[in-house]
C-alpha cells in the first residue's frame, strides 16, 4: 500500500486541476468497480455492487496550492494568491511545482529582518522561478502545488498532500479488498474521488445530488492532540482511526456515529472519537444534498496539516481501511 500512497501524495493536483490525480486513480480502480464515470466537475465516481443501501464514500483528490497572478519578467519573480487554506507562517523557503515541472521557491522581503520574526501578509510573498538566463515560462493564471517527496520514518509517513490523498489510498485499498472478498455485497457503494474540497466542498455537493445516497461517509484527515503545547484534542497518531462526532461544519447523527463505533468494536479495530473545532470535510456538503443525507466521517490523524510535512501513521491508515470495508460490506441497520 505504501507504493500507492507514494504515487498519490507526490502527484500534482491543486483544487480545480485534479486531472493528473484522477488519471492515476482511474488506472488503479479500472478493474475494481462495476461502473466508472466522471461528472461535469471532474469527480471520479466508481460504483461497486447494486441494490441494498446506497452508500456514498467521498475522498477528495485536490490539495492546497498557489496561483501566479503577476509575472515580473526581468526579475523572475511571481506574485501569487492562495488556492485553499495557506498558512503564511509555513511559506518562507517552501518549494512549489508548476504543471510543467518548473520549481519555484517562496521568498519575502527582508527575510532576516521583520520577515524573520513575523509572517508577512500574503501579498508580500513572491515565488522565485529565475533560471539565471532570464528565461521564464510561467505566466499569470498558472497554478502550482507545494513540493516534497514522501519520507518514511518507522510507521510514520511524511509528505505533502496527505490531505487528502491518504484517504484516496484508503478508498482504493477498500475497493481492492471488496473485490477479493467472495462475500455477497449487500450495499450499492459509490466511491467518489471528489474535486475542489479545499476551496469550499464544491465537488461533493453535485456528486451527492446526482447519486442521491441513503448514507454517506467522508474520508479525510484530522488534527492530532499529541504535540507539545498543542490544542487539547483526544486524538493521537498510532492510536487508531478516528470516528468523527462533530466539526465546524458537521454534526454527525448519533445513529451514524454509533453504527461506526459498533462496527469497529465488533471487528476489533482500534478507533478514537474525533471532535474537531476548526475545519470540516466533504460530509458537510453531502449532508444537505437534495432532502438531506445522513453523513459521517472516518478520519486519519495527521500532524502538521496544510504543510509540506503532513504526517500520518500507517497503523491508523490500516485501521481506517478495515473500518471502511467492514461498514460497506455488511448490511446497514441505523
Amino acid at each position: 500500500m505504501k507504493d500507492l500512497i507514494q504515487k498519490l501524495v507526490e502527484a500534482w493536483g491543486p483544487s480545480g486541476y485534479e486531472h493528473h490525480v484522477r488519471r492515476l486513480i482511474e488506472a488503479e480502480v479500472a478493474d475494481l468497480a462495476d461502473e466508472v464515470s466522471v461528472d461535469a466537475l471532474g469527480n471520479l465516481i466508481c460504483r461497486v455492487g447494486k441494490g441494498g443501501t446506497k452508500i456514498m464514500v467521498a475522498a477528495h483528490m485536490d490539495e492546497i496550492g498557489v496561483m501566479a497572478t503577476y509575472a515580473e519578467k526581468k526579475s523572475g519573480y511571481l506574485r501569487f494568491t492562495g488556492i485553499g487554506g495557506l498558512l503564511n507562517t509555513t511559506l518562507m523557503g517552501s518549494r512549489v511545482r508548476f504543471e510543467d515541472g518548473t520549481i519555484g521557491v517562496i521568498g519575502a522581503p527582508d527575510m532576516f529582518g521583520s520577515s524573520r520574526m513575523t509572517a508577512p501578509d500574503l501579498d508580500e510573498f513572491y515565488i522565485d522561478v529565475s533560471d539565471g538566463d532570464g528565461n521564464g515560462a510561467i505566466d499569470a493564471g498558472m497554478p502550482a502545488t507545494f513540493w516534497r517527496p514522501l519520507e518514511v520514518r518507522g510507521s510514520r509517513l511524511i509528505a505533502k498532500a496527505m490531505d487528502d490523498r491518504i484517504s484516496c489510498a484508503i478508498a482504493i485499498e477498500a475497493m481492492r479488498r471488496l473485490k477479493k472478498s467472495r462475500k455477497k455485497k449487500p450495499n450499492e457503494v459509490y466511491f467518489v474521488f471528489t474535486v475542489q474540497e479545499e476551496v469550499g466542498l464544491r465537488g461533493a455537493r453535485p456528486a451527492a445530488y446526482a447519486i442521491n445516497p441513503d448514507l454517506a461517509i467522508a474520508l479525510d484527515v484530522t488534527s492530532s492532540g499529541d504535540m507539545i503545547k498543542n490544542e487539547k484534542m483526544a486524538v493521537r497518531l498510532g492510536a487508531g482511526t478516528a470516528i468523527k462526532v462533530h466539526d465546524s461544519g458537521l454534526v454527525v447523527p448519533p445513529a451514524v456515529r454509533d453504527w461506526m463505533v459498533q462496527r469497529a468494536e465488533a471487528d476489533g479495530i482500534p478507533y478514537q472519537l474525533e471532535l474537531l473545532t476548526l475545519g470540516t470535510t466533504d460530509a458537510a456538503g453531502i449532508q444537505t444534498a437534495r432532502a438531506g443525507v445522513a453523513s459521517g466521517c472516518i478520519s486519519t490523524p495527521c500532524r502538521y496539516v496544510h504543510t509540506t510535512s503532513e504526517t500520518v501513521d500507517i497503523n491508523d491508515v490500516e485501521a481506517g481501511v478495515k473500518l471502511l470495508v467492514g461498514l460497506v460490506a455488511n448490511p446497514v441497520a441505523l
